[in-house]
């Protein structure tokens, strides 16, 4: 079998794809992958670019200061970015039952963290119920490092299980709260609301679990370096992936070194050997079923739109080292 076209092209001529995951180990580029992606998509398409790294580095790639509301891109049409914490909303859910009825706001802390997990799996239904709130034709994730992202994607399932406890303890607890409340003279918490909110976040959830699981609907785009641990941390992406049912076509190998011909610099040669013994080993692996895309290590930093842009052409154009 002929290698697949080292190339995103065919990700971005998919034009029923809603959710695109950029993701691998810490380190690798993600960031800027995600961005010259989310840049190309914006040519014909509203895209939204979302980090769900802790660390967020979408404002440093940009040049621009950006939040858990999304903002317009500088100088770009159809792309907006937002940072968020998939941590923030089982707080603000507290926090906000608190200030309604003390008691069920400390039920809801309690049972929120019993559950492993489900204070970012509910963080993460609020980020999709926003996302699916907006305007937008494409979703586009700069993800945290490999196993924070593969919890993210796991999310679903544990939501589901959460909120099914949610609603029984909740619901057997009810009585007691509002007999409570009444003893310390405060106004009973509104129980209702709060089941509708949860049930609300569950429809969600169930809807976007199962286009996650949809290959015309969702991709994930794995990033890597010419490295051991990295190329064995995309393996293992992969493996988990598949597991998860979630479509995975495509990998972006990041910070290649092409050295100029004749070219006395011992590292530049120790360095290239290594690369292309993983390169070698990469494409063994992944060549019939992976478009593998090689981008270069350029001599200055990926900042700033023009320059993301400029690099996003490798994505669709591999690149051509100019002493070959």
């Amino acid at each position: 079998m002929e290698p697949l076209e080292p190339t995103l092209v065919n990700i971005l001529e998919q034009r029923s794809l809603k959710w695109i995951f950029v993701g691998g180990k810490g380190g690798v580029g993600k960031t800027t992958t995600s961005s010259s992606l989310g840049l190309l998509l914006a040519r014909d398409r509203r895209v939204l670019l979302v980090s769900t790294d802790p660390a967020h580095n979408l404002s440093d790639a940009f040049g621009q200061k950006f939040g858990k509301e999304p903002t317009k891109v500088n100088g770009v049409d159809n792309l907006s970015v937002m940072e968020i914490d998939p941590t923030g909303s089982i707080q603000e859910m507290i926090e906000q039952s608190d200030s309604q009825g003390g008691a069920m706001g400390s039920i809801m802390q309690d049972l929120a963290f019993a559950i492993p997990g489900v204070d970012e799996a509910m963080g993460f239904a609020e980020i999709m119920k926003l996302v699916k709130s907006m305007d937008y034709d494409v979703v586009v994730f700069d993800t945290a490092p490999t196993g924070h992202t593969l919890r993210f994607l796991s999310f679903p399932s544990v939501l589901e299980k959460a909120l099914a406890k949610f609603s029984t303890l909740g619901r057997s607890l009810g009585p007691m709260i509002n007999q409570m409340s009444g003893m310390f003279g405060g106004g009973a918490p509104n129980q209702e609301d709060l089941f509708a909110k949860l049930e609300s976040m569950r429809a969600v959830i169930t809807e976007v679990n199962t286009q996650f699981k949809d290959a015309d609907k969702t991709t994930f785009v794995c990033v890597c370096i010419a490295e051991f641990l990295s190329l064995y941390e995309t393996e293992r992406l992969v493996q988990e992936l598949t597991q998860y049912e979630i479509d995975t076509h495509a990998i972006v190998c990041n910070q290649l070194l092409y050295p100029n011909p004749g070219s006395d610099c011992e590292h530049c040669k120790v360095r290239k050997a290594m690369q292309d013994k993983y390169l070698g080993e990469m494409m063994d692996l992944y060549a019939d079923d992976f478009h593998v895309v090689r981008m270069p290590l350029l001599t200055e930093e990926i900042r700033g739109v023009e320059k993301l842009k400029s690099f996003s052409q490798y994505l669709i154009e591999p690149y051509q080292p100019s002493n070959v």
